[in-house]
């Protein structure tokens, strides 16, 4: 229940540009992320979406709170420079 409601969340943003950069890396990696990533990306959902699509694009670096591991990770996910899982 808890990683559907992340998809439908990661989809409905708001910005459609930043449903589509949260949405795909949520369809293709929710099922397998752990809790501890599941609860970093409930925190990002829940940030304002210019602020997230800023960091994502890489017209901003992070916060160094939000600058997490998972953040990198969607990042990398879709610079298609990172590691396949």
């Amino acid at each position: 229940m808890r990683r559907r409601r992340i998809r439908v969340r990661a989809w409905r943003r708001g910005m459609r540009e930043l449903d589509i950069l949260m949405g795909r890396f949520v369809d293709a990696r929710v099922a397998s992320l752990p809790a501890e990533a599941l609860a970093e990306l409930e925190t990002l959902l829940d940030l304002p979406d210019d602020a997230v699509f800023r960091w994502l694009s890489g017209a901003e670096q992070p916060p160094a709170e939000h600058d997490t591991p998972l953040l990198r990770q969607i990042i990398a996910f879709h610079r298609h420079d990172g590691p396949i899982h």
